[in-house]
């Protein structure tokens, strides 16, 4: 009897067309679609990914009143698969950012400058700078353990060139040429399947490396961003 039953159930489940037997193991074992989970659909095959942005922030650490304002663009590849647990499962991405519009805003001020006659002469100073800025080295950890929403953190380093010395400093001068150190944490939202509006906070240290006249540098400077990323 018990056969029969065990018999009649196997071939239960073999007439219900998979239906019953193949839909309790889908349950288990679901794919990751780009519809409900837009995150490991993308994620799942290391992907390259595009995206453009602005960004603005202020100066800290006695350089409150320095403004930023920058829009740039971003390229990055996803280059391994998931690793860790829990919510800090994740994968390593490296990218490049370059920011073609770098605008400084700096309060303009005036010092004295000696010319070896009787009379000294006033020069102006501060104001507005307008640059570039190239991040050749940008190391990203994003975190996959959610849906459709992707943390992310990053540490990075680049180059600033400016029209006029950055920043200023008087007399002394310093350099059109300073580096960027960066660490920042943010998130991308998938708004789409392969889609995401990116949002970000990064601190940025300037600083010439005593490559100028004179290195006072600007310690750290705090620039939120918003941008669009697309993933392919």
């Amino acid at each position: 009897m018990k056969k029969q039953q065990i018999f009649l159930a196997l071939v239960l489940c073999g007439w219900a067309g998979l239906g019953v037997c193949q839909t309790t193991d889908s349950l288990h074992s679901a794919p990751a679609t780009a519809t409900n989970d837009p995150v490991h659909a993308v994620m799942q095959h290391d992907p390259w990914d595009r995206g453009v942005f602005i960004d603005g922030g202020f100066g800290t650490s006695g350089e409150e009143s320095d403004r930023f304002l920058n829009a740039g663009f971003r390229l990055g590849k996803v280059l391994t698969d998931p690793a860790g647990r829990g919510i800090l499962r994740g994968q390593f991405e490296y990218a490049i950012q370059i920011i073609p519009y770098w605008q400084s805003f700096t309060p303009e001020t005036t010092y004295t400058l000696d010319t070896g006659r009787a009379q000294a002469r006033l020069v102006g100073t501060g104001g507005t700078y307008t640059g570039l800025s190239l991040t050749p080295i940008l190391l990203r950890w994003n975190l996959v353990h959610w849906k459709r929403v992707m943390p992310w953190m990053q540490g990075g380093g680049g180059l600033i060139w400016t029209n006029h010395k950055f920043p200023p400093n008087g007399a002394r001068g310093t350099s059109v040429w300073n580096f960027e150190p960066q660490f920042g944490v943010g998130i991308h939202y998938f708004v789409k399947p392969k889609q995401s509006i990116t949002f970000g906070a990064n601190a940025v240290h300037i600083s010439n490396a005593s490559l100028g006249d004179a290195n006072p540098g600007i310690n750290a400077t705090v620039q939120l961003q918003i941008g669009y990323t697309w993933w392919k």
